[in-house]
Parts: C-alpha cells; sequence; structure tokens
C-alpha cells in the first residue's frame, strides 16, 4: 500500500516542527507578520498541527464525508452554489496525494 502524504512527511512529530518553523517564519515575513501580531503563536502551532494531522491521515470515505458536512454547513448558511463549488474543489484536492486508501 502507498505512503500517504502524512507519512511520507514523517508523522506528527515532523509535521510539528514543519508547523511550527512556517509559523514562526509567517511571524516576521513583512507581508503576513501583520495577520500574526498579537496572536497566541503556539495555539496557532497546536491548532495547525491537529488540522494538517487530521487532514492527512484520513481515508477517502471520510474526506468524503467531511466535505459532505462542510457543503451542507455552506448551503444552510446560504452560501451561493459557485462558493460552495470552490470550496469543494479546495478540500477534494487533498484527496490526491493526502488521502489515505
Amino acid at each position: 500500500m502507498p505512503e500517504t502524504l502524512y507519512q511520507r512527511l514523517g508523522g506528527a512529530e515532523r509535521i510539528a516542527s514543519l508547523i511550527e518553523e512556517s509559523i514562526d517564519r509567517h511571524a516576521v515575513n513583512p507581508l503576513l507578520a501583520p495577520r500574526f501580531r498579537g496572536k497566541d503563536l503556539p495555539r496557532l502551532k497546536e491548532l495547525g498541527l491537529q488540522f494538517l494531522c487530521a487532514a492527512l491521515s484520513m481515508s477517502g470515505q471520510e474526506l468524503a464525508a467531511a466535505i459532505g458536512d462542510v457543503v451542507a454547513a455552506l448551503k444552510a448558511q446560504g452560501v451561493a452554489a459557485g462558493e460552495v463549488d470552490d470550496v469543494v474543489a479546495i478540500l477534494s484536492s487533498l484527496e490526491r496525494d493526502a488521502v489515505r486508501p
């Protein structure tokens, strides 16, 4: 069975290191720093780690269910069809490399 992107990146410990370094870089990047100023960076790092680890270790069936829930929420809140399609396209792009078989 081919490895997932989660596995190829080195699992939770390595992804945590990547998230930490990325957020540290964002915080000093002149273009991005204003978005991070005054934010709880350790908390952002933890949330980023949790999100990526969950997303990168999902099965195709789990991703489809998650996308279905997001679509239902978007529609329930009156989001237009074009924007729903855009969100679905972004989320569906995870399947090719990130989702486990």
